[in-house]
């Protein structure tokens, strides 16, 4: 299949070396940023700003990240990478987390009421304006396919496993769903999964660790094959650890989405914060999203599930119905995916556009969106990972141009 080839030639191994150089790279300059998050949160997260609040953003944000990902995602890296692509996911968030923290202050920095993000740092920070527009259309492209697409395919597929439905008449509802959170703006979707996104990761967090302590003793096991399998040639089901590593690292990007860009871009609504701020919320926002929701959703189908499903995990303590639970979290995590990649898609449309065409950006956006319950899974999420990696791929080598060219200097704090 053509999609299949172009997805993993983009995945090869340049774009998985070049997310860990890049990511070493600054976790070094950084002096280890990461070990030190708790302490600089209560330092210095505190925040005055005049624009969204901090927490609306962080969970504008965490609702883009907190996606179908923690929940499919993880379960599908276990299942086609082996236990090992637990390992590569919990890599891929550490030195994305440097990332994340980096591409934040640049944003704060350069941004401006016309130039937001990645946009804002590839054309004040590297002077290269070409490869900003570039990174914007990708950056639509993503919106509509993972942010809009491929979350409600994923949704509508877990529903048709509990109940009988139209689908051209669910497609028509979260249509409407969408657009009316989106045509209100950042404030109207920061409130949105403000009063969704805590609420649905508290109990999801609480049925993983009910399976988890039920399963107790099988811990050191698991455990023990997500180290092995990590460097074990004969580990990942596709027959290298190689592909453990590639697994692990795109589904934790598709999941962190550390290195994206998206993460800026939100951010970018939170006005009058200082850089590190900014910086330091979205780091805890990566460990949050794979570090706990990826691991939990991983080590409860690694305890509880032959075929690493979790639902069949949840059902230890759910019963029958752990299949209702799971639809209901995929729905509530999809939708403030969508509502948050609208803000990263109407930006960047908007910067493409010059500020023309966002009240039909919306329209169409919700449309695509809602189409996904019309769509194969499966072709939506090949997609995803394509124009995935192409905005990781702009995004990660402008940064990395920027530190080499010593264009920047993030200061440690």
């Amino acid at each position: 299949m053509i999609l299949e080839k172009i997805n993993n030639f983009i995945w090869g191994n340049g774009l998985v070396f070049l997310l860990l150089f890049t990511g070493v790279i600054i976790t070094i300059r950084l002096k280890f940023i990461q070990l030190r998050l708790p302490f600089l949160l209560k330092k210095y997260g505190k925040s005055k700003n005049s624009g969204l609040s901090q927490f609306k953003t962080v969970c504008m944000s965490l609702g883009t990240a907190m996606g179908t990902g923690n929940i499919v995602g993880a379960a599908s890296a276990v299942a086609v990478g082996g236990a090992g692509a637990v390992f590569w996911m919990w890599i891929s968030a550490f030195l994305g987390m440097a990332i994340v923290y980096t591409e934040n202050v640049l944003s704060a920095r350069y941004s401006d009421d016309e130039l937001k993000g990645p946009m804002a740092y590839l054309t004040k920070g590297l002077g290269c304006p070409f490869l900003a527009l570039i990174f914007a259309v990708f950056c639509v492209c993503a919106s509509l396919g993972m942010g809009g697409m491929a979350q409600i395919s994923v949704f509508t597929e877990a529903l048709g496993k509990c109940a009988d439905f139209s689908r051209p008449a669910a497609a028509v509802i979260i249509f409407i769903a969408v657009w009316l959170v989106i045509k209100g703006g950042g404030k109207r979707i920061g409130t949105a999964a403000q009063l969704l996104l805590p609420a649905a990761s508290l109990l999801y967090t609480a049925a993983c660790i009910a399976v988890i302590a039920m399963n107790y003793k099988q811990i050191p096991q698991v455990f023990s094959s997500i180290f092995s399998e990590a460097f074990n040639f004969r580990s990942a089901a596709g027959g290298t650890a190689g592909y453990a590593v590639s697994v692990g690292i795109r589904r934790g990007l598709f999941s962190n989405e550390a290195g994206l860009g998206s993460s800026p871009i939100l951010h970018s609504a939170a006005e009058g914060t200082s850089p590190r701020t900014q910086g330091l919320w979205s780091m805890f926002e990566v460990f949050f999203d794979t570090i706990i929701c990826c691991s939990l959703t991983a080590i409860t189908v690694l305890c509880g599930s032959e075929s690493f499903s979790p639902a069949e995990a949840l059902s230890a303590v759910l019963g029958n119905f752990s299949d209702i639970f799971i639809t209901a979290e995929l729905g509530v995590f999809s939708f403030c995916t969508v509502i948050g990649w609208y803000f990263c898609g109407m930006t960047t449309f908007s910067y493409i556009f010059k500020g023309k065409y966002i009240g039909a950006f919306s329209v169409i956006y919700a449309a695509i969106a809602a189409c996904g319950a019309l769509s194969p899974a499966e072709y939506v999420w090949i997609l995803s990972d394509i124009f995935n990696g192409l905005m990781a791929f702009v995004n990660v080598s402008g940064i990395l141009m920027m530190e080499c060219l010593k264009l920047h200097r993030t200061k440690p704090v």
